[in-house]
């Protein structure tokens, strides 16, 4: 019986050590492409489950995201969204307060000029995210050209999932920020911070830019990658379980659309207007009358002018 258990105890062993078990997947998404093809071509030298998100007025964006298509990358929109902070926006920059007729142009738009997206993420947005209304706008755009939502999370209370509910579209969340500064150190750290959480939670989705110190670091870690983390694409992860730790957020946008009747001034008369009296209304009604259309019928039938000879 002992060397029966000893013979179990040796080939699960061995099976073990034979079959690495994937614990956790990763994701690797590169923002802001579509400015800096140098860089940007070097991510593309990398794994092609490295995905990318374009901004889709960038001087290079169709071209870069042809490319990275091409040589196998998944490609998302990376479109502006309004952030909380006063600054200037870029063109197109979704805002809460707009139509969903306009909402639905720009990611039209974006969506012609970023060629092969199957997804779309936020640049910037902490505004627009937080605003369930606004949200709720881009995910009925979404919706229509099957795109999935990357929440890149740039605040805590992001309303996408709760937007999306009712949708067919899709939403996956960041979970790590690579490149908050470009320290090579600091890099190495998010990068195995996400590494931890991917196996902690069965995935993970961290998010950098095509910074040299974040090309760097990708280029020495992810052929390091340990054996139990597997590289996947975001779409690889839309039917991973999601946690909307999101709370409610209904309050209308702050800017409410203008009102075309305030500040309309009222003309003062320039001399006390005339006193009416009852004898002059009475007078003016009983002209209307008599000069009707149908009392002047009725004068015309009534003395035979209607009548056929």
């Amino acid at each position: 019986m002992l060397q029966f258990r000893r013979l179990v105890l040796s080939v699960v062993s061995a099976l073990a050590l034979a079959s690495p078990v994937y614990a956790g997947k990763l994701a690797i998404v590169i923002d802001d492409f579509g400015y800096r093809p140098h860089n940007e071509n070097q991510v593309l030298a990398m794994p092609s489950a490295v995905s990318v998100a374009v901004l889709p007025n960038a001087p290079h964006a169709h071209e870069m995201a042809t490319k990275a298509h091409n040589s196998g990358h998944e490609v998302l929109i990376h479109l502006p969204m309004a952030p909380l902070s006063k600054q200037p926006l870029e063109k197109d920059t979704l805002r809460p307060e707009m139509s969903s007729d306009e909402i639905e142009r720009i990611i039209r738009d974006a969506y012609g000029k970023v060629p092969f997206a199957v997804g779309l993420n936020n640049h910037m947005g902490s505004a627009m995210t937080s605003s369930l209304f606004g949200m709720q706008k881009v995910m009925q755009a979404l919706e229509r050209y099957n795109l999935y939502f990357l929440d890149s999370m740039t605040i805590g209370n992001s309303q996408a999932m709760r937007a999306a509910q009712g949708t067919g579209v899709k939403v996956i969340k960041r979970k790590v920020f690579l490149d908050d500064t470009q320290n090579e150190a600091d890099i190495r750290v998010q990068f195995n911070r996400a590494v931890k959480l991917a196996r902690r939670n069965g995935s993970a989705i961290a998010i950098g830019h095509p910074h040299p110190s974040t090309v760097r670091v990708l280029q020495q870690m992810l052929p390091t990658l340990p054996s139990d983390i597997t590289l996947v694409r975001p779409s690889d992860l839309l039917n991973e379980p999601q946690v909307d730790t999101s709370r409610p957020n209904t309050t209308p946008p702050a800017t409410p659309p203008r009102n075309p009747f305030r500040g309309v001034t009222i003309c003062k008369p320039q001399q006390p207007l005339e006193p009416v009296y009852a004898t002059r209304f009475f007078s003016v009604i009983g002209e209307s009358v008599s000069q009707s259309s149908l009392v002047k019928y009725m004068q015309h039938q009534w003395q035979g002018w209607g009548n056929k000879a």
